[in-house]
């Protein structure tokens, strides 16, 4: 299925009735908070899947998922899921790694969160959606940027004019180009470095 931008998957706490395989989209997993505020927790693409829970034992998911860059999904209703999982102990096992991947990049981002520099997390970000987007340009707002990182729009300016001085990024309306990787490698904290090594060891290269 063609998933637009901002399209929501699964919203918190309400049942899941369907889970999804990004092939050319990323999906953001999204932790709401009492007074509308929000912030990424974790970030899907053609690496995984949308309905962890579900692999986990549980019908419910903490988080909301959310289309951050539209594309194609595949799409399996839980019945069918449940059944193929019962059926089959290569695709229990290749989730259950993925899911251990996934769980160690959200515990690094909240260690990022409350430790790094704006820019090295903004860094770290982009490199994450770079591995996970069809090309070096995608699309993506300050003001998004900003709810993913849990941040004010000002700062995201700040941060991304900052990159893009640099000669990392360009930015113009509403989307980004990753010019210069290494050097956007070298300016992230060591988190990219760490979740990347676990997905590749846990999943695979992208």
């Amino acid at each position: 299925m063609e998933l637009p931008l901002r399209r929501v998957l699964l919203g918190a706490d309400q049942e899941i009735d369907a889970v999804y395989f990004p092939e050319t989209c990323m999906i953001s997993m999204i932790a709401a908070l009492d007074g509308g505020d929000a912030a990424e927790v974790g970030l899907v693409g053609r690496e995984g899947m949308v309905g962890i829970p579900l692999l986990l034992g549980s019908d419910r998911s903490p988080t909301e998922a959310m289309c951050q860059g539209s594309g194609i999904a595949l799409r399996l209703s839980t019945s069918a899921f449940r059944e193929e999982m019962d059926r089959s102990l290569v695709l229990r096992t290749t989730l259950l790694r993925y899911a251990q991947a996934f769980l160690e990049q959200v515990t690094q981002t909240a260690a990022c969160n409350g430790r790094h520099l704006l820019e090295q997390r903004l860094a770290r970000w982009m490199l994450m959606a770079h591995d996970r987007a069809e090309g070096d340009a995608f699309q993506m707002t300050h003001e998004f940027l900003a709810m993913m990182l849990g941040v004010r729009r000002a700062g995201i300016s700040v941060a991304a004019g900052t990159l893009q001085k640099a000669g990392l990024i360009r930015y113009e309306r509403g989307r980004m180009l990753i010019a210069d990787r290494p050097g956007l490698e070298h300016a992230s904290c060591e988190c990219y470095g760490v979740v990347r090594r676990a997905y590749d060891r846990l999943v695979g290269p992208p």
